[in-house]
């Protein structure tokens, strides 16, 4: 079984059709139960929105301690804000996350701008480039140097480790887009929007046996 963990912040529809879509021989169950996700194989945990509100909203479901022991000890991966909630703290808010990965979230700086003078706005919104670190990871396999990955954000991880490091990608600089750790794997962009690379890394994480 694999859970896609639902703490009324997530864009869940999606990422349950992408999951089903890449995985059709597998129960997927889109899920506020701490004891489904205690008894799943692997643990989807995704998420938009405010850092604040997320963690709150999952401390009022009484998820937090499934989400943590699920990125402890089964195959995780967690998507945007899903990611930064597994770090020590946000700016946004000024929260504090799960702290199961060292490191911040920090907001984009004010006034970016391109190499050609253009204006970046912030949230970075739209298509970008992935570039790995560790593209020996089982969840790049089939997934080209440079792929086009879909992100919504304002917000990045400074990782406090950098053996976490799995890709980056620029705006304008380089900024941490994915992070793994023994059973887990998170990353900033949204994979079940991101057409054939992301559905590539959903099935790759399907099948990962860390």
């Amino acid at each position: 079984m694999i859970a896609i963990v639902d703490y009324g912040m997530g864009n869940l529809r999606s990422v349950e059709q992408a999951v089903r879509k890449v995985a059709p021989d597998a129960e997927v169950v889109v899920t506020d139960d701490a004891r489904v996700i205690a008894d799943a194989a692997r643990v989807v945990f995704p998420g938009q929105g405010a850092m604040p509100d997320c963690m709150r909203e999952l401390d009022a479901r009484n998820l937090r301690a499934a989400v943590m022991e699920a990125a402890r000890s089964k195959p995780f991966l967690g998507i945007c804000i899903g990611l930064q909630m597994l770090f020590e703290h946000s700016e946004e808010g000024d929260v504090a996350g799960l702290g199961l990965l060292r490191g911040q979230v920090l907001r984009f700086a004010h006034g970016l701008h391109d190499a050609q003078g253009n204006r970046l706005k912030v949230p970075h919104m739209g298509w970008n480039r992935v570039r790995h670190i560790t593209p020996e990871h089982a969840l790049w396999d089939g997934i080209e140097q440079d792929a086009r990955f879909y992100y919504v954000h304002s917000y990045y991880v400074q990782p406090g480790q950098a053996s976490l490091v799995q890709a980056t990608s620029d705006y304008p600089q380089a900024f941490v887009c994915a992070v793994a750790q023994d059973n887990l794997f998170a990353v900033q962009f949204h994979p079940e929007k991101s057409h054939a690379a992301g559905l590539q890394l959903l099935q790759n994480f399907t099948r990962w046996n860390p």
